[in-house]
């Protein structure tokens, strides 16, 4: 398998700044939504792969620190470092054995402390970023012998689907739009989330498109025992995940609408459908990929 070319297609803006500002009013409380979706299959992964007493872990792009503090609390792991571009929300919540650095992956002199790590771990990171080839070989060296790197990023179940941007207008039953034969009609939904990607690529570089070959770009980044697995929370009303993705298409609104794709009236219908007892629509799932640095052979 090929990975895709490495490179910016995008307006060149960042995450937290051209959107999801940390200084935004209920930014903390939108990257908690999405923790209480996806922390439990996190955490279940983590100790499966060993993450317990004796264990230094970095957490990258740690956000509020929800992971970073499970395991020290559930795990016992030794120590964690968690690394943010922002730290705002991490200082919030100091625990013992918790340390915190500002620093930027994409810097060419990222270092984060002394030695290496038992687990690197980074989630809904690389897809915001460009050269995501690169940073898993930078991460990669920050494992120890015998440590693991475990990554996970959105991969996108909806928006391909739609693939007209809007669906049949009598419900997909002609012109290919049965959903039997490979199609779904279009929702509110399913235009957002086509929205979203699209405008978050134009704006700050989100590409889920290179998530899929995360197991192939670990294994050439020289790691071995290399798997994945996908969780799909369920959208259901008044959920955690729910309110996240609406958050984040408040918060996204500018560059959603830039598309073309929909206006805001669309935007709020789309809102109000994951809301209802209407909506019946998949979330955009989490990959989950890890892989093992060699141990040292024997003497």
């Amino acid at each position: 398998m090929t990975p895709p070319p490495s490179g910016r297609t995008d307006g060149g803006g960042r995450y937290g700044e051209a959107v999801f500002r940390p200084e935004q009013a209920g930014e903390g409380e939108r990257i908690d939504f999405g923790a209480l979706a996806y922390d439990d299959v996190t955490m279940a992964r983590l100790r499966a792969l060993g993450a317990g007493p004796g264990w230094r872990c970095l957490d990258v792009g740690a956000g509020t620190g929800t992971v970073s503090r499970r395991l020290l609390d559930e795990a016992g792991v030794d120590g964690v470092l968690a690394v943010d571009r922002d730290v705002r929300f991490l200082a919030e919540r100091p625990v013992a054995g918790l340390d915190v650095a500002e620093a930027d992956i994409t810097a060419p002199d990222f270092a984060p402390g002394p030695g290496r790590f038992r687990l690197v771990h980074a989630r809904f990171v690389l897809m915001h970023l460009p050269e995501r080839e690169h940073l898993i070989t930078t991460l990669a060296g920050l494992v120890e012998p015998g440590g693991v790197l475990v990554l996970s990023d959105a991969v996108d179940l909806t928006s391909d689907l739609d693939r007209d941007g809007g669906g049949d207008r009598d419900g997909g039953r002609d012109q290919g739009g049965d959903p039997g034969r490979g199609r779904t009609p279009g929702t509110p939904y399913s235009l957002a989330m086509r929205a979203m990607w699209q405008g978050l690529r134009a704006t700050i570089g989100t590409d889920v498109s290179w998530v899929p070959s995360y197991p192939y770009l670990l294994r050439r980044a020289g790691l071995a025992g290399v798997a994945a697995e996908i969780h799909v929370p369920p959208l259901l009303p008044g959920s955690p995940i729910s309110r996240f993705w609406a958050d984040t298409w408040r918060r996204s609104r500018a560059a959603m609408t830039a598309t073309g794709l929909l206006d805001d009236a669309g935007l709020d219908a789309a809102i109000r459908y994951l809301d209802s007892d209407d909506c019946a629509a998949l979330s955009a799932g989490m990959l989950t990929a890890w892989g093992r640095k060699a141990p040292p052979g024997p003497a």
